[in-house]
């Protein structure tokens, strides 16, 4: 069955970086695209950032633009998001995400199939 592991959270300081990795198994990893996502508590669950299952595209959320950078090995069945310059509204539960194969990347997160567990981030002031 298919497998999504997210990892890579923690505790860092405002301006720090941390880099989350997502693993998926039991899917052809090559041929779906992988979302990241985060949900704050209270907030609604929202789509960070998202790669393409061709690599020719890659999607940002505007507030993050300029600081996480999304990208996938395909080799390692492992997509990755480096997040710089950490801000305290960052603040969440980091989910991974995979759509069926083929399919483009969403903004909607009842499009992606697959989730991984979570990976939190917390950055403090």
């Amino acid at each position: 069955q298919v497998q999504v592991v997210g990892s890579g959270g923690g505790l860092v300081q405002a301006g720090g970086s941390l880099r989350l990795s997502c693993t998926a198994s039991g899917l052809t990893f090559a041929e779906v695209s992988m979302g990241w996502f985060r949900q704050a508590p209270g907030k609604e669950r929202e789509e960070v950032s998202c790669i393409w299952w061709n690599f020719d595209r890659t999607y940002y959320l505007d507030s993050v633009k300029g600081r996480f950078i999304i990208s996938r090995d395909n080799a390692k069945n492992t997509v990755y998001l480096q997040i710089n310059n950490l801000k305290p509204e960052d603040t969440a539960m980091y989910y991974c995400a995979a759509r069926a194969r083929y399919n483009d990347c969403s903004a909607y997160s009842s499009q992606f199939q697959f989730w991984g567990q979570g990976t939190q981030v917390t950055v403090s002031s």
